[in-house]
Formats: C-alpha cells, sequence, structure tokens
C-alpha cells in the first residue's frame, strides 16, 4: 500500500479525473514522484467501480482503493445492508474478509467484529478504510480465518464466510466443496465456535446442491437487486432440525419485494391452471431461482398458465412480487397472423415455455426493443401457444 496515494495533491487529482480518458492519461503521464501515473489509474478505476456499487466508500475522504476485481468481487452496499439485519448478538468473525463491505455493515449490529483477511495488501487497505469510516469496532488478522479458529478459544455470535468460488484447477467453481475454504469440511470446527454461521454462496448455486451439501440448515435467503440475483445466503444454526425457510427477496431503490416460504411447502403445492385472463405476473427472479413456481400460484391466489410457463394470470389485479402486466390482447400464435401485428415494430419481448428464443423471434419479425407494449410468447395448458399483448401496471 503506497502511502503517498493519500498526500492531499494525489486525492485532489484522482477527484477531477474521474471522468477522465485514462489511456489519455497513461499516455500523457502525471507530475507525482511519489505515486506512478498506473497506480493512479487504478485508483481512478476501481473509485468509479463504487459510485453505485458502494456509495459510502466512494464518498468518503481518504479511501484507499485495491484493484477494480476486488471491488467487482466485493458485496454491494444493499446486500450487505441485508446480510448484517440477519445476524444479532455482540460479535462476529469475518473468516474471508476481502474489501471488508460486509464487516463494515456488520460492525453497524454488533459490538465486534474481527476481520481475516490472507492477502496482506488487501487486509491493510480494509484497515485503512474501516478508520476513514469510523468503524471503529473492527479488529483486523491478516491471517487464514480458519488457522486463526484452531489457535483462538474465542466463541462468537456469528461465523460468517465468503468462500472463494476460484478454483486453482477447476477455474470458476459454484459447489461449496470446490470453494476454498471447502465449508462442509470445516463444518464441526465452525460449530465449535460458533451456535450460527452465514454463508454466501454463488448465484450460480443450485439450492437443492447446498442442502445436500451442508447441515443444519436453518434458513436460505435469495438476494436479488433490481431483479438480478446476487447472492445465495446459507444460515446455519447448531444442530437445527426443522424446516428449512426459503425467503427471497428483490432489493430496488424504490420498493422491496418479499417472499418467504417453509421448502416443502413448494412440493404440497396444487395450483390451478387457466387462461390468461385481465392481468399477467412474471415473478422476480429471486422466486424463480427458490423454485416456488407452484407455491406463488397458491399463496396468492392466481391461475397458472402452464406447469412449466411460470406466468400467472387474474381477473383483479394484487400485489405481486414480481412484474404484473394489464392484458391488452391475447392471440394463438400463428406466424402470418404475429407478423401482421408486430413485424417492423419495436417491443419489449419475452418468451416463457416456448420454442424459439427471444433472439430467433426478434430475427424472425424484424423487431427492436423499446415502446410501451410488452409481448410474451408463452403456452398455455393443452401446450397451445399462444401471444399475450400488454402494458406495464405500476406498483
Amino acid at each position: 500500500m503506497n502511502i503517498a496515494v493519500l498526500h492531499t495533491a494525489v486525492q485532489n487529482f484522482i477527484n477531477e479525473h474521474l471522468d477522465a480518458n485514462l489511456n489519455t492519461l497513461a499516455l500523457k503521464g502525471t507530475e507525482f514522484k511519489q505515486v506512478s501515473t498506473q497506480e493512479i489509474i487504478e485508483q481512478i478505476e476501481a473509485k468509479n467501480k463504487c459510485n453505485k456499487k458502494l456509495l459510502s466508500w466512494f464518498n468518503a475522504t481518504n479511501i484507499y482503493y485495491p484493484n477494480k476485481v476486488n471491488i467487482a468481487q466485493s458485496s454491494s452496499e444493499l446486500t450487505a445492508i441485508y446480510k448484517s439485519s440477519l445476524i444479532s448478538g455482540t460479535s462476529i468473525i469475518d473468516l474471508t474478509g476481502g474489501f471488508g463491505v460486509d464487516a463494515y455493515y456488520f460492525s453497524k449490529q454488533l459490538k465486534q467484529v474481527i476481520h481475516c483477511e490472507l492477502n496482506a495488501l488487501l487486509s491493510t487497505i480494509a484497515n485503512h478504510n474501516f478508520k476513514q469510516l469510523q468503524a471503529n469496532n473492527i479488529t483486523c488478522l491478516t491471517r487464514d480465518g480458519l488457522k486463526y479458529l484452531e489457535t483462538t478459544k474465542l466463541n462468537f455470535d456469528w461465523i460468517y464466510l465468503d468462500p472463494s468460488r476460484r478454483h486453482l484447477s477447476k477455474g470458476k467453481v459454484f459447489y461449496f466443496k470446490d470453494c476454498l475454504p471447502n465449508v462442509p469440511e470445516h463444518l464441526e470446527r465452525l460449530f465449535k465456535h460458533s451456535k450460527n454461521i452465514l454463508i454466501k454462496a454463488s448465484p450460480m448455486l443450485d439450492i437443492s446442491i447446498g442442502l445436500k451439501e451442508l447441515q443444519f440448515i436453518k434458513a436460505i435467503h435469495i438476494v436479488a437487486v433490481n431483479n438480478d440475483v446476487k447472492e445465495v445466503l446459507f444460515c446455519l444454526e447448531k444442530d437445527f432440525t426443522g424446516g428449512v425457510c426459503i425467503k427471497t427477496i428483490n432489493l430496488n431503490a424504490t420498493y422491496t419485494q418479499k417472499f418467504s416460504f417453509l421448502l416443502q411447502q413448494e412440493s404440497l403445492a396444487k395450483p390451478s391452471y387457466g387462461k390468461v385472463q385481465e392481468y399477467l405476473y412474471e415473478p422476480n427472479r429471486a422466486i424463480l431461482k427458490s423454485g416456488a413456481f407452484n407455491l406463488i400460484a397458491t399463496e396468492l391466489n392466481l391461475l397458472k398458465l402452464h406447469k412449466h410457463s411460470h406466468l400467472y394470470t387474474s381477473k383483479k389485479l394484487i400485489d405481486f412480487p414480481g412484474r404484473r402486466f394489464k392484458v391488452i390482447n391475447t392471440v394463438p400464435y400463428s406466424k402470418k397472423t404475429i407478423a401482421k401485428i408486430i413485424a417492423n415494430q419495436k417491443i419489449n419481448l419475452s418468451t416463457r415455455n416456448f420454442p424459439e428464443s427471444v433472439a430467433q423471434l426478434k430475427a424472425k419479425f424484424k423487431l427492436k426493443d423499446g415502446g410501451d407494449v410488452y409481448v410474451f410468447f408463452t403456452t398455455l395448458e393443452g401446450d397451445k401457444k399462444i401471444v399475450v399483448f400488454c402494458e406495464k401496471t405500476k406498483f
């Protein structure tokens, strides 16, 4: 960590050049003797990455940024705030601390936070930034978190892990057993130091795989931001034997959508099927990730279009954790008929359980994205192909 980066003149230069052409800056160079142009460019790139994702860091003074890859791998503030709402007590140890976004928000909930990070540079950077953010109840340890647990007699209210999903020989991985650390292999040791464990998994992880790999799962939180699944969180409680609660959440600047259920409820749900009515509903991606395809219909008293279509309908508009549409028209699928209606137009096209992809349909009908009309190519019970024309409703 080059402390000279924090000198006032350098910081002013960085802030003044956030919108600069970095290729031009690299060719032109800077006049600073203790800081290279490349270091300044790296700070600019990383800070710009924080503009929306980590606004508290972006707006704070004297923040030192690691490379932009570390920023990309960090939790966002929205997801970190959500994670912090899941814990309680007085202490937590973050065994895979990284840039420290999660640890920072844990420190707002608990009195004592230990941040373990094996990478000495990243640990130093996180420690410096915690002080700038006035998070004085975080202790930074530059060491392997699991090895630290072998040497300490301390117990914690929570243990948090975000295992690395980059394997030396397998590349990018998703299963817990392939990540570092291998959580299933070390669960017994972890439970010696805490009754509660929170694990961040890849958003690509199949929930059924996580259920097989881990023990004592109390809840699984599927967290989306702006309808994009960012994190899957596994909450473990020592010796827990109850039903697993699945909690889906879709975070947005203006609203939050939630839907929760017990895992076994989905297999027991028996939805009713029917034709498209006045309103059409598309679940958010957190719900789709959860697999609650039948339960969302029975819980909200909606008709399902088809077993595999995952679109729902009703006569009256309801609150719904996803997108809601007012149906304009429903037309049986026929290339000639549909071509007369939409060819060469701007529409918002989606497919659900349909033999052709969005790309294929856009090419076939020469469509462009845009406009106020939303069109779903989908399938009803009995495998009848239809096209539903809609307009979006407000929340």
